[in-house]
């Protein structure tokens, strides 16, 4: 007599049961959620997909930039951050050579300045640039 197979219908339901949850698992490791600015600009707003094609696009090429040329691009911001630390003193010694330019021109032209060499109009004007008064002590020239 031959032997019928007989398959007990809840292993072939524990099988299929066993099968399905893993698929969702696999699905839902699979599935990840959208960051939370894709999901605010491109979903609740509606912004054009071509946007963010282009700013993925961006993120992945600065991304392998810095991967690759991280030496260039902490050289690159050493050298801004010094910039930015020493202009305000560059800008400040250039208005103050700039003052005293102004002011050694306008004691040379309104003010009396025989017997005085040019040191101590460069001086006088220094002096007016920090707040002196001495360049009002000078007569001015009477036309």
């Amino acid at each position: 007599m031959s032997k019928k197979e007989t398959t007990n219908p809840k292993e072939v339901r524990n099988k299929n049961y066993e099968a399905t949850k893993m698929n969702t698992y696999e699905n839902s490791k699979k599935k990840k959620d959208l960051p939370w600015w894709v999901e605010l600009l491109f979903v609740q707003i509606g912004l054009p997909d071509k946007l963010l094609i282009k700013i993925l696009k961006a993120k992945k090429i600065s991304k392998e930039l810095f991967k690759n040329d991280k030496k260039l691009l902490l050289t690159f911001l050493f050298v801004i951050t010094i910039l930015a630390y020493f202009y305000p003193v560059i800008k400040h010694a250039k208005n103050k050579l700039d003052c005293e330019g102004i002011a050694k021109n306008y004691i040379i032209k309104n003010k009396n300045t025989i017997g005085i060499n040019n040191r101590e109009i460069k001086m006088l004007s220094t002096n007016f640039c920090y707040g002196g008064e001495e360049i009002y002590e000078i007569e001015n020239f009477k036309k």
